[in-house]
């Protein structure tokens, strides 16, 4: 009779192996990590209680460093929320200019373009920079730091959503006023609920200015069959 197989299992290669190292993160890199850490609770601080409760003392423990940690990147409260907006305000602007390359339909493009604006200019942190613009005691300094984040961050966007209705054969010109013009009303009622904010009346508002858009570009494109 012949003898039966060896059936002792055989080690496994990997088990054999040391695994190697994790690759230990530079100080750079550690760095980085705190002050985006930092970022992120300041930002959810604000979003959370607005720009009046907003207390420095608590975005370290939000953030889970340590409070040395904190002020060796954001020594003031005006640094921390400067640098927040402007975090803020850029994962804003990419977002945005995502949307806008998804969406090629006229019509969807305009609500789409109402939409994301409501997003921002409704937002918490919108109206942290309005409140450092018009701030009476805010440093002139900060204040020019906040319009150039601004500016910085939502000129893009603009060009994004125009050059997507462009997209769509409406003329360039056309767009950009199109799309500067769907900001502005959009800013404008953000800025309302400063001293009267009523959503219901809002929405109506914005829904009205879909169908304006709307009847124009199909009256041009009427005028441009018959001619």
């Amino acid at each position: 009779m012949p003898p039966l197989p060896n059936r002792s299992p055989t080690p496994l290669k990997s088990a054999r192996r040391s695994l190697a190292p994790p690759r230990r993160r530079t100080q750079a890199e550690r760095t980085a990590e705190t002050r985006l850490r930092i970022l992120k609770a300041a930002a959810n601080l604000i979003r959370r209680r607005g720009y009046a409760r907003f207390r420095t003392a608590e975005v370290a423990s939000e953030a889970g460093v340590s409070r040395g940690a904190q002020l060796h990147h954001f020594p003031t409260k005006d640094e921390l929320v400067v640098a927040t907006l402007e975090y803020v305000f850029e994962q804003a602007q990419i977002v945005s200019r995502r949307r806008a390359a998804a969406v090629n339909r006229p019509r969807d493009l305009i609500e789409a373009v109402i939409e994301d604006a409501k997003e921002f200019f409704f937002s918490q942190h919108f109206m942290v920079a309005i409140d450092i613009v018009l701030s009476t005691s805010t440093d002139q300094a900060v204040r020019k730091r906040v319009l150039d984040i601004s500016r910085k961050a939502r000129r893009p966007v603009e060009a994004a959503w125009a050059e997507a209705l462009a997209a769509s054969n409406v003329p360039p010109a056309v767009a950009a006023d199109i799309v500067a013009l769907t900001l502005g009303v959009v800013r404008g009622m953000a800025l309302r609920t400063l001293w009267d904010n009523d959503p219901k009346w809002f929405e109506q508002l914005f829904e009205l200015w879909r169908q304006m858009i709307k009847v124009f570009l199909e009256s041009r494109q009427d005028r441009s069959r018959l001619r």
